[in-house]
């Protein structure tokens, strides 16, 4: 169940004031105007009535800001404590006018949004209880406030509605396949969640969220991974949001592919691979240089220029770790996984720090910002070896990949000569010229590998006896 917020200070008057516009409707007084919502599984038309601006509130549940809040903890726990402050809302109402990346900046889908609304006016109504809780609409009700409209034209759930309710409505809203203003990135995140944890099978979620069981899975995982940077980044009540992770979409999914393709081969190398690469994307590396990082990135290319500071000494594992009231044990961390995941501690709890101190000059933040550069330096230092090595091995493998490559075009031309002769539309001539070029091309390959490949295979021994036989 979703948290239950009461009621706000205005709930009776803006129940008043709702129930008097609906019956002037109702009286046949003013055009009538309907917004269907799903409601309890089945759609449901409600009325559209005009409120001011000003009586209304934003949910303080909304979905649309749920990781931003963690913005400023002060202002998110007074939130908590009472979310229809002035104060409380206020800051609802800066968020919801904020990049969902960085509040500290103005967004430019909102500055749109503003500017539609002073040229074109409301086209899609709102939608509240009868309290006056806004359900869809906050970024509307803000833009219109920034204007200094005074109405807005919302739709009025039943009297019945409750918290769980709101939240329903506010995502079945949100993922009609028409929303033009999605959800920010990990704000989806939480809304998958929320309604697993309500019990839902992943099948459910997925085809509420309209993507695959698969795709739900792995941004289930990657909320979980991200819910365990965040609590080891934790210092001294300094630690890292959610909402710090918000332009990392693809690369934390291009972690959840690479990973589960690694574990079924080596769980301790995909371990390995899942937190070097996580490192890499705490510490800003963009996503091309995040998938050079392979599972023996740190043997071949990092160790070696580690500073000391930040290397700790292999010791033999120990025999297993005791789970308290279980009488059983589980194994433990190899080393090399300890060392891997000792290294993303140190690099999350520094960018921590350099968060939330953001350029003051305390010795804290000098001595993070210190170790935050130095492990930069060091994984951009072996970022470039591997890359030189990355363009190697896709050279070595371009060849055979365009024979391959060929060997399929060659077999779809097979499918489509059958095709042709029965429908009479083969052109024999321009076919036989075809062949002919075909036959030039493997004379130019196979004294091509009499250059390069001195002991040449099945394949390639075919290859040169076949030109040979043809008088080159």
């Amino acid at each position: 169940m979703g948290k239950d917020f009461g009621r706000p200070p205005l709930a009776e008057e803006n129940k008043a004031r709702v129930e008097q516009r609906l019956r002037e409707i109702a009286d046949g007084n003013g055009v009538r105007e309907t917004l269907t919502v799903e409601w309890r599984t089945q759609p449901l038309h409600v009325e559209v009535i005009d409120m001011p601006v000003e009586s209304l509130y934003y949910n303080p549940g909304t979905h649309r800001i749920r990781a931003q809040r963690s913005h400023d903890p002060k202002r998110d726990r007074a939130l908590d404590e009472d979310p229809w402050t002035p104060d409380s809302q206020d800051y609802l109402h800066h968020l919801l006018q904020k990049l969902p990346a960085d509040p500290t900046k103005e967004d430019p889908d909102f500055g749109e949004l503003t500017e539609s609304l002073r040229t074109d006016r409301q086209k899609e109504p709102g939608l509240i209880t009868r309290d006056g809780v806004l359900v869809n609409g906050n970024t509307r009700r803000a833009a219109l406030k920034e204007l200094g409209v005074a109405n807005i034209r919302v739709g009025v759930l039943p009297e019945s509605c409750t918290w769980d309710d709101i939240n329903a409505v506010e995502l079945s809203l949100q993922l009609r396949p028409d929303q033009r203003r999605e959800y920010s990135y990990v704000n989806r995140l939480l809304a998958m969640e929320e309604q697993h944890l309500l019990g839902r099978e992943i099948a459910d979620v997925a085809r509420e969220f309209r993507i695959r069981p698969s795709t739900c899975e792995q941004d289930l995982w990657v909320l979980s991974c991200l819910r365990d940077l965040i609590e080891r980044s934790s210092d001294d009540e300094v630690r890292l949001r959610l909402l710090d992770f918000e332009q990392h979409q693809e690369k934390l999914r291009e972690v959840y592919r690479r990973y589960s393709k690694e574990s079924s081969v080596n769980r301790d190398s995909a371990e390995i691979l899942k937190e070097t690469r996580l490192a890499a994307i705490v510490l800003g590396f963009s996503k091309t240089d995040v998938r050079l990082i392979e599972p023996d990135f740190r043997d071949r290319y990092l160790d070696n220029r580690l500073p000391d500071a930040m290397k700790t000494e292999t010791h033999a594992p120990a025999a297993g770790v005791a789970i308290p009231g279980l009488n059983r044990t589980m194994k433990s961390a190899t080393p090399k996984v300890a060392q891997a995941k000792a290294l993303t501690d140190t690099i999350l709890k520094a960018k921590a720090v350099v968060s939330v101190q953001d350029g003051l000059l305390t010795e804290r933040g000098k001595t993070a910002t210190e170790t935050f550069s130095t492990a930069k330096d060091a994984f951009e230092n072996a970022l470039e070896p591997a890359g030189k090595d990355a363009r190697v091995r896709k050279r070595k493998q371009a060849a055979q990949d365009r024979i391959t490559d060929a060997c399929q075009d060659i077999e779809q031309c097979i499918t489509d000569l059958t095709l042709a002769k029965a429908s009479g539309s083969l052109d024999e001539e321009a076919f036989d010229e075809a062949v002919l070029t075909l036959r030039g091309t493997l004379t130019k390959l196979a004294v091509a590998t009499q250059r390069s490949i001195k002991a040449p295979g099945d394949g390639v021994a075919w290859l040169r006896e076949s030109v040979r036989q043809e008088g080159v």
